[in-house]
C-alpha cells in the first residue's frame, strides 16, 4: 500500500494481519505463476511502503521469484536498498517520457493502492500510467467492495450504502480519514470494467482472492 497504514488501517492488530499476510501470500503464488507462465524478469511495485511494522507490508514484492530487477514507484521516500532504483512520485501524476522509459518493466504490480488513490479520474490516470509502464504483464489488486467486511474499518455492510451515506457515517463514527474520497474508494469488478472500457483496454482477466468461501480481494490482470 503506498500510503501510511496508520491512517488507512484502523483496529489493526495480529489477527487482521495474519488475515491479510494469507491473502497476499495468495496473491503472490498467482503472480509467480504469471512470472513462469510469460518468463517475466523485472518488476516495478506501485505503491511501496516504508512501514515496515507489520508481516504483510510489502510481503508480494518480498515473495516474488525469478525476478533479476526491482524498481518502485510510491508516494512516500523508499529508502529499501532492494530497489535499483525508486521514483518518489504519486501514480496518478503525469510522468515523463523519461520516468516512462526508466520505470518500465515486464511486470508492473499494485497491491492495496488503487483504492487510496481518490477519485474516479484518480483511478483511471493511475491504471493508464500503469499500462504506459508494462511490457508484458500488469497486476492490480484491491479488496472487493462487496466482500461484506470493510477491511480499512473493521466495520461489516456499512461500505454496500450509497457513498454519501457512508462516508458520513463513517465521519460521525470517527473516522475523518477514511470518511474522504480522497483516501478510500472502494472498487467492485464493473468499476475496474468501466475504466478499461474507458481507456479502450482489452486484453485483461479478473482473478479473485476468497475468505470464508466469498470474494475478498479482485485481482486485475492485464496483458500487453
Amino acid at each position: 500500500m503506498s500510503y501510511k497504514n496508520k491512517i488507512y488501517l484502523e483496529n489493526h492488530n495480529n489477527f487482521f494481519d495474519e488475515i491479510i499476510k494469507n491473502k497476499r501470500l495468495e496473491i503472490s503464488n498467482i503472480i509467480n505463476q504469471l512470472i513462469e507462465e510469460y518468463k517475466l524478469t523485472d518488476v516495478t511495485d506501485i505503491g511501496t511502503t516504508n512501514d515496515d511494522e507489520f508481516e504483510s507490508s510489502n510481503l508480494i514484492i518480498k515473495n516474488l521469484k525469478k525476478i533479476k530487477e526491482y524498481k518502485s514507484i510510491s508516494d512516500q521516500l523508499i529508502t529499501s536498498k532492494g530497489f535499483i532504483k525508486s521514483l518518489n512520485k504519486s501514480i496518478t501524476s503525469n510522468f515523463t517520457e523519461n520516468e516512462f522509459y526508466d520505470y518500465s518493466s515486464d511486470l508492473i504490480i499494485s497491491n492495496a493502492t488503487i483504492e487510496h488513490v481518490g477519485s474516479f479520474d484518480n483511478q483511471k490516470k493511475m491504471i493508464e500510467n500503469i499500462i504506459k509502464l508494462t511490457k508484458k504483464v500488469f497486476v492490480i489488486s484491491t479488496p472487493n467492495k462487496f466482500y461484506p467486511l470493510e477491511f480499512h474499518t473493521k466495520i461489516p455492510f456499512l461500505h454496500w450504502l450509497p457513498d454519501h451515506y457512508f462516508r458520513k457515517i463513517l465521519k460521525i463514527f470517527g473516522y475523518k480519514d477514511l470518511s474522504e474520497e480522497r483516501n478510500l474508494n472502494l472498487l467492485s469488478k464493473s468499476q475496474f470494467v468501466k475504466i478499461l472500457k474507458k481507456l479502450n483496454f482489452k486484453n485483461y482477466k479478473f482473478k479473485y482472492i476468497n475468505l470464508f468461501f466469498l470474494k475478498s480481494n479482485i485481482i486485475l490482470i492485464g496483458l500487453k
